[in-house]
Parts: structure tokens; C-alpha cells; sequence
């Protein structure tokens, strides 16, 4: 799990709390970024066969690896054992945008790529624009389908049924909440967002120095995750040219009229997210609640350690309680580039990093991450623990829960950090003055559009 428009570090508490940068390329260059050659990795009409899989892997190999993912030579051991032949070397090429720049790079001049790459769930439409990766289903990916929550699934499969990536980690976005504050000012735990709207009332008239909740002013990737639970489709890419861009649609002007509107109020808080301030507040108890995602827990246990068993866990509040939904934020896969001379090893790699029960396992117990296999989170070993931060609740359970409300249709752009970065100066700018917010979306859509056509793209809204 990372954040985009930010680097992230190499530690696991940072890392969790960052969705790293995609960067933008013009049309134009970004199709010629790989290149028309196809290369041995390119998508081939000669069916892959099981005695072509069991040749490669008994054939010394050695395979590229580009990861942040911190300490994982411990999940590639596994791999190793089941295949001694492929030897594996991992290269930390740095996090967010440093990380994709290498790779665009490396991808243009034809050289020095990876065989196998960490990419976030929101960077794969950067790097599919472009040709850039394998379509995994002819080494055996579409078997894996049922592994893996729908949701992510989705999230790695291309229009016509590609498999670009297999899905590693996840972020599924809940309610962290202060319940010592919560039972001092009498306040129920909020289950829709009308009903957090007046607990945010009336805590802050109860104790002005005590906000609900901080919607950080520079967090593009929360308001997106917020987009996604309310069920907006803010981009719809069809092709490498078409975009239907929808950031300022009714959906969007409604999510833009409620926090804007509490922003105005001064009934939150918006000060920018990880920085000392916003970890300051949380361990003093500024902010009562933390709308943030499965990664936030094992996070704040180490973020605001004063606060020790004063947590608690639940569902974002939702729009409409007969229809429970949640968005995403964070999380990442692993993808074998197009060009790969290894292409075999690297997808079965892939697969066998993610899917394997000890490997995905590991992930849960050594990094932290939260799973996106259907196995872990059906696992009671998982789901039942009850960390004593968390007053012994089952935290697990409950983000285990939310993970099956986050729907499957929802899109990212080819260029996510226009749109972050356009978002931080429209609505995010809004949010911080404590005016205008409706408005500024209307600026976001206007900003990204131009944009976008700009870049090549046909545009619509």
C-alpha cells in the first residue's frame, strides 16, 4: 500500500501510509516508449505448454526484480526452494515517482528493465498504455482468478480479459475511531454519513479543540477511495485514446457539497496528512476518528503509541445503509514487463509471489500488508487476532468485512498524477481555505480535461 504524490520509504509503517506517483507521458511518446518490437516476452499465437513451463524452471535463470517491499527476500526463498534454478535478484529502485521514472526509462531505452516489477494498482493503466507489460493468462494467471477478492482481480485484468498483474496486497478503507471520546461526549459510532456529520457537530461544540475526523487538504488518494465507495466512475479509458473524465459529475458535486460543507463549518480538520502536526494531533487525541484503510491499523500502532487501547475498528460510514460499499486505497501487484528474455520464469514468479499460501501468508505476518487472497481472509489464524492497541478487538475481521463491499468497476487514468496533483490544487486548495469546494471541482474537471486532450487523448465527460 502506497500513496500516490509521494515517496515512499523502504520502512513498513511509512510505506503503509503512501500510494506512490505514476508519472505522465504525451501520447505520442508514451506508444513509442517499448517500441512495435515485441520482443521475446511479447504476446505470442504458439500456446505456452506444461513441458515449456517445466523447461524453464529447471533452466538456470536469473530474474530482475524491482521492489520497495521491504525485507521480501524471505517470500522469494520460498520460490527458490520450489525452483532452485531461477535465482532471483531484487533491486529496490526507489519508491513513488522515483521508482516509475527508472522504469519509463529503462522501458524507452530498451534496456536495464526488470523482468518482474512492483506496480500499484493504480500505476497498471500507465504501463498498459504503453505496451509495456505481459498479459500473464497464457502462463497459466486465469487460473488464479478465484484466489483473489473480485475486486483486485479487476483491478489487474485489461478489456478484452488480459491479466496484467497479480494482485499482492490490498487497502480496503474503514473507520478508525477514539472510543474513550466517543463514550466521553455520549457520540454513537456513526454508521451513515449523515450520522457523522452531526457527531462532528457536536463534538466540536463539546470540546472546539477535539475535531471528528482531518480531511487532509493534500490526499488525493483518500478522496479518490472516498469517489469509489459512493460509487463514482470518475475515468473510463477505452482503447489508448478515449477517456470519459466524470470528476465533477453529481456524485462527485455531492462528495464536494458534504466535506466542503464540513470544512466550512470548522467541524473537521485539514491540515496535510504525514506530516509531524497531523501525527502530533493523533497522539494527543485531536482527532477522534481516522477514515483510512487496512494497512492504518498495524500503521497507527506504531504512529501513536500514547494511545494505546483507546482504538477501535469499523466500516466507513455509508451513503446507503441497505447498500454497504467501501473504496480502496493502497495496495499493489506484481507485473512481469513486455520485453522480459525470461518471460516463463517472471510470470510464474509472479503467480507463485502471490498466490502461494506460505508466501502470501508471510506477507501478512512479516510486512504487514493486508491480503488479497480469499484464503487469508477467511483464515481465523488472521482474522482472529486481537491486538491489545486495539482493545483486543478483531481489527483483521473487521477490514476482512469491508473488503468484500469494494466494487469491481471502478477505473484509474493513464495519468494518475496530473490527477492528483490537479486535485491538490483545485479541491484540496478548497478544502484548506474552508470555501468552495463544489467549485473547485468544476476547476478539476476543467484542468484535467485540457490536460488530457493535450496528451492525444479524445475526451469526454
Amino acid at each position: 500500500m502506497s500513496k500516490f504524490l509521494s515517496a515512499a520509504s523502504s520502512a513498513p509503517l511509512n510505506r503503509r501510509g503512501f500510494l506512490a506517483a505514476t508519472g505522465a507521458l504525451t501520447l505520442a511518446s508514451a506508444l513509442s516508449a517499448c517500441g512495435g518490437d515485441s520482443g521475446s516476452g511479447g504476446s505470442s499465437a504458439k500456446p505456452v505448454t506444461r513441458a515449456d513451463i517445466d523447461k524453464a524452471m529447471k533452466t538456470p535463470t536469473e530474474l530482475t526484480f524491482w521492489t520497495w517491499v521491504p525485507n521480501i527476500d524471505k517470500e522469494i526463498a520460498l520460490f527458490q526452494q520450489k525452483y532452485p534454478a531461477v535465482k532471483v535478484k531484487v533491486v529496490n529502485a526507489g519508491q513513488g515517482v522515483t521508482h516509475y521514472t527508472k522504469l519509463r526509462t529503462a522501458l524507452k531505452a530498451g534496456s536495464g528493465a526488470p523482468d518482474a516489477v512492483q506496480i500499484e494498482y493504480q500505476a497498471i493503466p500507465t504501463f498498459t498504455i504503453t505496451d509495456s507489460l505481459l498479459d500473464l493468462r497464457p502462463y497459466g494467471a486465469s487460473e488464479l482468478k478465484d484466489t483473489f477478492v473480485d475486486w483486485t482481480w479487476g483491478q489487474v485484468s485489461g478489456a478484452n480479459g488480459e491479466v496484467w498483474a497479480i494482485p499482492q496486497d490490498t487497502g480496503p478503507m474503514g473507520m478508525l475511531y477514539r472510543k474513550d471520546v466517543f463514550d466521553k461526549h455520549r457520540i454513537e459510532v456513526p454508521t451513515t454519513w449523515d450520522e457523522f456529520a452531526a457527531a462532528a457537530r457536536t463534538l466540536h461544540k463539546a470540546d472546539p479543540n477535539v475535531y471528528l475526523t482531518n480531511l487532509a487538504a493534500n490526499e488525493a488518494a483518500a478522496w479518490h477511495g472516498l469517489l469509489w465507495q459512493a460509487g463514482a466512475k470518475p475515468y473510463a479509458l477505452s482503447g489508448k485514446s478515449d477517456i470519459t473524465i466524470s470528476v465533477d459529475d453529481a456524485v462527485s458535486r455531492k462528495l464536494g457539497d458534504y466535506w466542503g460543507g464540513l470544512a466550512e463549518e470548522g467541524v473537521i480538520g485539514t491540515e496535510p496528512d504525514f506530516a509531524d502536526s497531523w501525527y502530533a494531533a493523533l497522539d494527543k487525541g485531536r482527532y477522534a476518528t481516522w477514515i483510512t484503510a487496512a494497512w492504518g491499523p498495524a500503521f497507527l500502532s506504531g504512529s501513536a503509541k500514547s494511545t494505546a487501547g483507546h482504538w477501535r475498528a469499523a466500516p466507513l460510514p455509508q451513503w446507503d445503509a441497505a447498500k454497504p460499499s467501501s473504496g480502496n486505497w493502497g495496495g499493489s501487484t506484481t507485473a512481469v514487463v513486455r520485453n522480459s528474455k525470461n518471460p516463463i520464469a517472471a510470470a510464474l514468479f509472479a503467480q507463485f509471489l502471490n498466490s502461494d499460501p506460505a508466501s502470501a501468508k508471510m506477507f501478512a505476518t512479516e510486512q504487514f500488508f493486508f491480503p488479497a487472497t480469499k484464503a487469508l481472509l477467511g483464515d481465523a489464524g488472521f482474522t482472529g487476532d486481537a491486538p491489545t492497541f486495539y482493545g483486543g478487538q478483531k481489527v483483521n475481521q473487521v477490514f476482512a468485512g469491508v473488503s468484500s463491499t469494494v466494487s469491481p468497476s471502478f477505473q484509474w487514468p493513464p495519468f494518475l498524477d496530473q490527477a492528483a496533483t490537479d486535485w491538490t490544487e483545485t479541491v484540496g486548495t478548497s478544502l484548506a481555505d474552508r470555501t468552495g469546494t463544489v467549485r473547485a471541482l468544476g476547476a478539476w474537471q476543467t484542468r484535467l480535461t485540457g490536460y488530457a486532450k493535450k496528451q492525444g487523448f479524445t475526451v469526454t465527460s
